[in-house]
């Protein structure tokens, strides 16, 4: 892997292209909630000279942070993307100026989508943690949907100045919690309130931190440690290893014990990393304006340029595989990954460019909707502010407004290119509640307002009860929903009442079972005739759905087979036992028989129905419940009321941990039960401890509290 200098640049680059496509990372900061993710982003924006003055959270004036609800709860709801530039002064790389797109990613649970949407169309990630709590639920989470997207990473265990901070614990904490292949790139001169500088295990120096200046831009060169000269040897040495996997001239070199240069071995690590095999580790403290200007050199170091990773893949519309590489002259697709409503200027479409050359006023192919929509203008965004361009180019991430019909996920490009890009996944919503406008003149605003917002947030879902005509909000989490009705009070003028929060069960079976279904109608005119046989058995977790046409002979026609099919997808919406969704099972359909002249599709899907509905009923039905993983971090003192109280609500301990008089639970517990949690554990601890939860599977309802459910539930089948 060679430095490219501008004499060596890939023709895939434009001519008129501002940033080679070499010197471009498209990164995204992801982390557990408050491990520091969009501090350590306003330092960047400042040492990159984006900003002037330092955001702070905690004032309410991060830049990256500008939705009302962010500054005041000083938390990040919303992906914001910023672009900004940033030139080494060592390495490969030095004295090229890179441009850097950033996404600042949420860390709360309940906007975990966001985070899979912004990790979609990444090329490399800085994954933050907490040099005191190491790897929290959320990083977990974060970690997961990095590998899903296969996102190289680098590591920045933030928060050195703290009391209890340990790097090398952290460093532990993501090979044994994350199997990750992680090796300090830097030590750390001291912790905590002593945290003064860091030693470079590449070049083999050390520097401290100039405490004068405020703004954390100096450090002093000074020799290594004595008492560190041990450790940095057993370090580089570890570091050089781990990089001789990758790279076959530095492991000839290290084998023969030869010396590798700076710029070979920080190529390996570059190599290493894009690999997805290996994690680089920084130190640091943002708040203190510690180690990020080397988190900075490593970005450009070490994560990918949209050229160094695999061709895209996606779909034509044959259902075949096609690729595409970056390349300014090839015909345009991008892929649409969030939508915003902006009050000025309308429907904001964040896209990423993938390959070719998206200009102002050009026109671009939905192959989702089939239908072309016109380009209006382009924007590269800078937080909440954004500068209009008049083109963007491949491995650009941008704004566009003027396109109508796009949700998130679609493929934007050129009419005469036949691709569909794979778009994020989303979690399924695990809460909801009913929500009203207060005035009957509200009706048509918060019907306005909830389609908006749905179209904005796959997560977010808007359903209507057909018995009570209640409109119900489907989300993942009480915060989510709160933020939901808040955005509705101040961007659409709509006060609304809102119900309790019911929780989204699901319902699968648990034995095989044979069902049938027949749809007949005799009366007058054309008849109806159609008739289906089949057999259900229990799916592996999280196989969903499976249904196999095994009809032979052709006692169903083949037009026939896709309305059956169809007919039993309805059926699953509506479980038998409390009327919630069926999950994880296969269906067979195995006979049937049709009428030549009454039979239709129609008749078929009702037969589809029936035949699930029989099936489903006899196949030992069963309710289950979501299950939360819960970390509960409290004091030593408070341990053992947290876990009393966590038993109370039917939660199973899965582990404890003691961390500098810090004691961290894990544990397993029914959503059903948390509701309010975060008043409860406050109360319990004296405002002392925190918790964090995130969606972690599915079990069945315990016999006891079923009958409770079935009785109360809006959508239980009639009881005739």
């Amino acid at each position: 892997m060679a430095v490219v200098t501008r004499d060596k640049l890939s023709s895939a680059n434009s001519p008129n292209r501002e940033v080679p496509l070499e010197w471009t990372r498209n990164i995204g900061i992801a982390a557990h909630i408050d491990a520091g993710k969009t501090t350590t982003t306003e330092r960047i924006l400042y040492y990159t000279g984006v900003v002037h003055k330092m955001g702070e959270v905690h004032e309410g004036t991060a830049v990256t942070d500008w939705m009302e609800q962010e500054r005041e709860r000083g938390i990040t709801i919303t992906s914001a993307a910023i672009s900004c530039a940033w030139t080494t002064s060592s390495g490969p790389y030095a004295d090229i100026q890179h441009r850097i797109n950033i996404i600042d990613t949420p860390g709360h649970v309940d906007f975990t989508a966001e985070v899979e949407r912004s990790l979609r169309v990444l090329d490399g990630a800085v994954a933050v943690f907490c040099a005191v709590a190491g790897v929290q639920p959320q990083s977990e989470t974060v970690w997961r949907q990095a590998t899903k997207y296969n996102v190289p990473r680098i590591a920045f265990v933030n928060k050195m100045d703290r009391t209890g901070a340990d790097f090398f614990g952290a460093v532990d904490d993501l090979r044994e919690k994350l199997g990750a292949n992680a090796h300090p790139l830097y030590l750390p001169i001291g912790a905590e309130e002593k945290f003064s500088g860091m030693i470079d295990l590449v070049s083999e120096t050390a520097f401290q931190f100039d405490e004068s200046d405020e703004m954390g831009v100096k450090a002093i060169d000074i020799p290594i440690p004595e008492a560190m000269k041990d450790d940095v040897a057993k370090y580089r040495d570890a570091l050089l290893e781990a990089v001789s996997d990758f790279d076959d001239d530095i492991a000839e070199k290290y084998l023969a014990g030869e010396n590798v240069t700076v710029e070979e071995f920080k190529l390996g690590i570059r190599k290493a990393t894009i690999s997805l095999e290996f994690v680089g580790v920084i130190p640091g403290s943002a708040f203190k304006k510690k180690g990020v200007q080397r988190l900075l050199d490593a970005v450009v170091n070490y994560l990918p340029s949209p050229l160094d990773l695999p061709p895209m893949k996606g779909l034509n519309s044959e259902g075949e595989a096609v690729e595409i590489a970056p390349d300014d002259s090839a015909k345009p697709a991008a892929l649409a990954f969030k939508l915003w409503s902006d009050p000025y200027v309308g429907k904001l479409v964040f896209i990423r460019v993938y390959t070719g050359t998206i200009k102002k006023g050009s026109t671009l192919y939905n192959p989702r909707t089939r239908r072309s929509e016109r380009v209006s203008r382009l924007m590269v965004m800078k937080a909440d502010s954004r500068d209009d361009v008049t083109e963007v180019n491949a491995g650009d991430i941008c704004a566009v407004i003027g396109v109508k019909d796009v949700i998130t996920g679609d493929t934007l490009c050129d009419s005469d290119l036949d691709l569909r890009l794979a778009p994020p996944t989303s979690p399924d919503p695990v809460i909801s509640m009913s929500v009203e406008p207060k005035t009957k003149a509200d009706q048509e605003k918060i019907s306005r307002g909830l389609g908006r917002l749905s179209e904005e947030d796959p997560t977010f879902q808007v359903t209507t009860n057909q018995e009570t005509g209640e409109t119900i909000i489907a989300g993942m989490g009480e915060l989510h929903l709160e933020i939901i009705r808040d955005r509705l009070f101040r961007e659409f003028k709509v006060e609304a009442d809102s119900g309790k929060p019911q929780i989204a069960y699901r319902e699968t079976i648990a034995k095989e079972a044979d069902g049938e279904g027949k749809f007949i109608r005799q009366s007058g005119g054309r008849g109806q005739y159609g008739h289906a046989v089949i057999k259900v058995e229990p799916n592996e977790k999280g196989k969903g759905i499976e249904i196999l046409n095994e009809i032979v002979g052709g006692v169903i026609p083949r037009e026939y087979i896709k309305p059956t099919m169809d007919g039993i997808m309805e059926a699953s919406n509506n479980g038998v036992v409390a009327g919630y969704p069926v999950i994880d099972f296969k269906v067979h359909i195995i006979d049937g028989s049709f009428h030549e002249v009454d039979s239709s599709e129609m008749a078929f899907k009702m037969a589809g129905i029936f035949a699930a509905k029989d099936a489903m009923a006899k196949a030992s039905p069963v309710l289950l419940e979501p299950v939360m993983k819960v970390e509960v971090t409290t004091p030593e003192e408070y341990q053992g009321e947290i876990i009393g109280d966590l038993n109370r609500r039917r939660g199973r301990i899965q582990g404890m941990d003691s961390k500098a008089n810090v004691c961290i639970v894990t544990a397993f517990v029914p959503l059903e039960t948390m509701f309010g949690y975060a008043t409860d554990v406050r109360s319990l601890s004296k405002g002392r401890a925190s918790y964090s939860m995130e969606p972690s599977h599915f079990e069945q309802v315990p016999a006891g509290i079923l009958t409770r459910i079935v009785e109360t539930s809006s959508r239980a089948p009639a009881r005739t």
